[in-house]
């Protein structure tokens, strides 16, 4: 069959959104154990921030890595061994009684992170995908990454509420195993062109380094980890605390969302739930227009929205609509960044592209909660770490502009 008139939905996609939904559900429902955690064992918020933080980092330092190894040894390995660290870092974390332990062992949480996220599984879905689909293709296995962030901080509420927070991270430990049983299915055609597979990975990796053009990706994905990392971690305990009272007879009363911790976890699975239509129309209008201009648009869109919420008064009404129009551009920015990679450097080497770009973004995610966690122990609140995101959200809106849109070798002809 022709790579033009490869279907939409194949296998390969249909497994890679498994995968990234599980991964993320996992993933997104660590913010709500901040309190719980902090409580039991009497720590500063600092400590399991910086917990989560080194997740963060370890999965920007591992994605590179991960997206070589698929590239080297086949993607399903890759996977495999990611599953397999990512479970291996939940049950060593639900031994944790100590602030160091919980943070050493999240290093192991986020190599499996890296090995079960967007590096491999984004790589592996578009040399799957026609060029006519790709886009597309990648924001639809984006959007089932914000799939899994609807249901995995409600999951983990809804567990806290029958079990310990170790048991409920045995559970998750067991889940992300069970991505193995899918691998079967994944089974990518090796979508590139002849001089793409002739060309080694240090040429690629020399062209892309000598391209002002990556370096300005590499820096403007640096806020959007900031953005998501910080308020996945530190929303829900940022509600429960700041956030004014549900009044008996609300509408969010009579959903049953009767205190701000509810509420906390609400707001995450409502990020999660408009970012698929939001990731869904980024892929849409990636087909049709510059992607440079809509990465620049996002992220201007994210630095007023931010801005807003925190000028007004913070009540629940505000807190939904926050999270709705913020969901709505949560991961739109990742078909777009990794279809930019792929359009510009080509398919063979993707993966580790993307995942050294991916790196930008997780050192932003570990400033992000770190910083949340610290300055909350310095201030007792959170908007002066909230007015840095706003700042590098306007950062990454103005450096994305000059990036040229054209591959190194039509730029040179």
């Amino acid at each position: 069959m022709p790579r033009t008139a490869t279907p939409l939905f194949t296998p390969v996609l249909i497994v890679g959104c498994v995968i990234i939904m599980a991964s993320f559900a996992v993933r997104a429902s660590f913010g709500v154990f901040q309190i719980p955690i902090a409580e039991e064992f009497g720590w500063l918020r600092a400590e399991f921030s910086l917990a989560i933080a080194i997740q963060n980092l370890a999965w920007g330092i591992g994605q590179p890595i991960f997206g070589a190894l698929a590239e080297k040894l086949g993607d399903r390995k890759a996977i495999v061994l990611g599953a397999i660290i990512y479970a291996a870092g939940l049950v060593l974390s639900a031994g944790a009684t100590t602030p160091f332990e919980m943070q050493a062992y999240e290093w192991l949480v986020g190599f499996g992170i890296a090995g079960t996220g967007f590096g491999v599984v984004l790589a592996v879905v578009g040399r799957a995908s026609s060029d006519a689909n790709r886009s597309m293709s990648l924001a639809i296995v984006t959007a089932a990454g914000s799939a899994g962030q609807i249901i995995g901080a409600p999951t983990a509420e809804f567990l806290l509420s029958m079990m310990s927070w170790q048991s409920v991270f045995m559970v998750f430990a067991g889940a992300v195993l069970a991505l193995i049983l899918t691998l079967p299915l994944m089974r990518a055609p090796q979508a590139a062109s002849k001089a793409e597979l002739e060309a080694s990975m240090g040429q690629i990796l020399k062209q892309a380094f000598k391209d002002p053009s990556f370096a300005l990706i590499f820096l403007g994905f640096f806020s959007c980890g900031y953005q998501l990392a910080f308020i996945t971690a530190h929303f829900p305990a940022f509600v429960t605390e700041m956030c004014g009272p549900i009044l008996p007879g609300g509408a969010l009363h009579s959903m049953g969302i009767t205190t701000t911790s509810a509420l906390g976890a609400l707001s995450i699975a409502l990020i999660g739930a408009a970012n698929v239509g939001g990731t869904l129309f980024a892929g849409w209008l990636g087909n049709r227009y510059s992607k440079k201009y809509l990465l620049a648009g996002i992220y201007t869109a994210r630095t007023v929205v931010a801005a807003a919420f925190i000028l007004m008064p913070i009540t629940p009404t505000s807190v939904v609509i926050f999270s709705v129009v913020m969901g709505s551009l949560w991961l739109a920015t990742v078909p777009l960044t990794s279809g930019l990679i792929a359009h510009l450097y080509g398919l063979r080497y993707m993966g580790t592209l993307y995942g050294i770009v991916f790196f930008s973004h997780q050192l932003g995610g570990f400033l992000g909660v770190w910083l949340g966690g610290r300055m909350y122990d310095v201030y007792g609140d959170y908007p002066l770490v909230w007015w840095i995101g706003v700042a590098v959200g306007a950062f990454s809106a103005v450096v994305h502009l000059p990036v040229r849109e054209k591959s190194p070798e039509a730029l040179a002809a």
